[in-house]
């Protein structure tokens, strides 16, 4: 019966479940979610055999938190995990599909004090996510109470026993009401002989569910990943640097793809988006334009790219990091098609190693780390590209008319080269305002400190721009610490940064037309008192 569930709506899920899966980006189940929800929201206890990276956590956490009581003030759920690392992630995503129900989730772990968690458990926590040491802490300090967990989750039952943890899990589970008056789910990539003994201990007729990995089978695609904090900067700089051809990006939510697609329209890429809100004809007419080469990137959910069947997709791109290995499959599959090579690339923040790491072991796939083109690798590629152009224009010979142009400039006495240089400028950046003061001139007055230039951004609050937005960028784009930048003023529409006056051209140069937050930046010395009255 399950194995026809293929979306949450059918799954008897409340409003407030339901609406904090849409959040989070989930359009539809993965196969361990719609295996395991539908027995576990009926009441049985569950043996999963999944590794991380499969959609786990929302399978045993959906409907965990579909079935706890409001109104009951008391620990109703227990979480056991090996690390903090994944307790601290099991308690986030747990927060976020609880976040309508109000139901707090807290996690417990070594390394952090030991009387913070117990000020916190004080407030209504409904949850607890911790590690097995930890929580015998607790319990033996009395500060967590376990009478009243009605459901009891064991993540990466294996990792636990390969940490000596068995001992442990035993003393914890000892503490809960019998097997017969909560519900056990067990997940666990392997399953050794100690932990089938702990099951058929401490499960009541559990339900198995196996998930079958599925293996990449497109030896053609080279698989790249880029790990950086500023996902969106690292994209435009790839698509930049990479020679022309067909793009599909893929993001997790349709807010994503909504919000990439007007991000990169700003900075001038021909995109296009197909997500699940958009009509059959608005659906056709984007994909009849990337066909046709009007469009060269297209952003998708993992839904919304069904059924695209183009031969010619010469990248695939993981703006969001799929959330289980066969999403990855699907995903990169529709690359290097036809006998062409195709470029797989994904970008990950560094918390998502973890998952990335997974998606390679289950896919028996390997990702060559990237290093991302650099601002100067882009301007050179930038120079290779108009060369590219100016000499295609040679080589067709369809210039004629414009000789007399460059023969009237050239008999008032103006060199051939700068005649073509000040056309390509012409060309590209349109005509450029020259400014008369000296270099040193303008970075006197600029209201600074001593030592320092002001300089004035176009963009502000509005924009959403906060100081470690400035810092970060200026520090990675300009390749300088970011601890040499000053004051930094954000006001609605604009904002004044100043920075050391030796680096002050390197900066202006570096940054101008480049992008904070997708937002393309002018930048200039700011007027200072004397000029404004002027």
């Amino acid at each position: 019966m399950e194995e026809n569930i293929i979306k949450f709506e059918d799954m008897q899920l409340s409003k407030k479940v339901l609406n904090a899966v849409k959040d989070m980006g989930f359009e539809e189940p993965s196969p361990i979610q719609a295996k395991t929800i539908p027995l576990a929201l009926e009441g049985h206890d569950v043996i999963g055999q999944a590794q991380t990276g499969t959609g786990k956590t929302a399978a045993f956490g959906i409907p965990t938190i579909e079935q706890i009581d409001e109104k009951n003030k008391y620990i109703q759920a227990l979480v056991l995990t090996p690390t903090r690392e994944l307790a601290i992630q099991i308690a986030e995503e747990f927060n976020k599909i609880g976040k309508y129900k109000k139901v707090k989730t807290l996690p417990v772990y070594g390394g952090q004090m030991i009387d913070r968690q117990i000020r916190a458990l004080r407030f209504g926590v409904k949850i607890v996510v911790g590690t097995p040491g930890r929580l015998i802490d607790h319990i033996r300090r009395n500060t967590i109470k376990l009478d009243h967990v009605k459901t009891l989750i064991l993540d990466e039952a294996d990792e636990m026993l390969d940490m000596g943890f068995i001992e442990d899990i035993e003393e914890i589970m000892s503490n809960l009401a019998q097997k017969e008056d909560r519900q056990t789910l067990l997940f666990s990539a392997t399953m050794p002989a100690p932990i089938e003994k702990l099951a058929r201990k401490y499960m009541n007729d559990p339900k198995k569910v196996m998930i079958s990995r599925e293996q990449i089978t497109v030896p053609s695609v080279d698989q790249l990943y880029f790990e950086t904090r500023d996902k969106f900067e690292g994209l435009c700089r790839v698509l930049d640097i990479e020679d022309s051809g067909k793009y599909i990006i893929f993001c997790r939510t349709k807010k994503n793809v909504d919000d990439l697609q007007a991000s990169l329209q700003v900075r001038g890429y021909m995109v296009g988006s197909l997500h699940g809100d958009m009509s059959q004809a608005q659906r056709d007419r984007v994909m009849r334009r990337f066909r046709e080469g009007k469009l060269e990137i297209l952003i998708a959910t993992d839904v919304a790219a069904r059924g695209i069947d183009i031969d010619d997709i010469s990248h695939v791109i993981n703006f969001d990091i799929p959330q289980d290995p066969e999403s990855y499959v699907h995903r990169i599959g529709r690359t290097g098609r036809a006998g062409r090579t195709g470029i797989a690339v994904t970008f990950i923040e560094p918390k998502e190693y973890r998952q990335l790491k997974s998606i390679e072991r289950m896919t028996k796939s390997r990702m060559i780390r990237g290093e991302l083109p650099t601002p100067a690798d882009v301007i050179e590629r930038q120079r290779e590209a108009i060369k590219e152009r100016l000499l295609k224009t040679l080589n067709n010979n369809t210039y004629a008319d414009y000789h007399m142009i460059i023969s009237d400039i050239a008999n008032e006495g103006y060199d051939y080269v700068d005649i073509a240089a000040a056309a390509l400028q012409l060309s590209i950046e349109g005509v450029k305002e020259k400014d008369d003061k000296p270099l040193d001139e303008r970075f006197e007055n600029t209201g600074g400190a001593p030592g320092m230039v002001r300089l004035f951004l176009n963009i502000g609050r509005k924009q959403g721009i906060r100081p470690q937005d400035i810092v970060r960028s200026f520090a990675s784009e300009v390749d300088i610490p970011g601890s040499i930048i000053g004051v930094i003023n954000i006001y609605d529409k604009f904002t004044f940064v100043e920075v050391p006056k030796d680096i002050a051209e390197k900066v202006i140069s570096v940054m101008h037309r480049n992008t904070i937050k997708g937002y393309k930046l002018n930048i200039e010395p700011a007027k200072g008192k004397e000029d404004n009255k002027k």
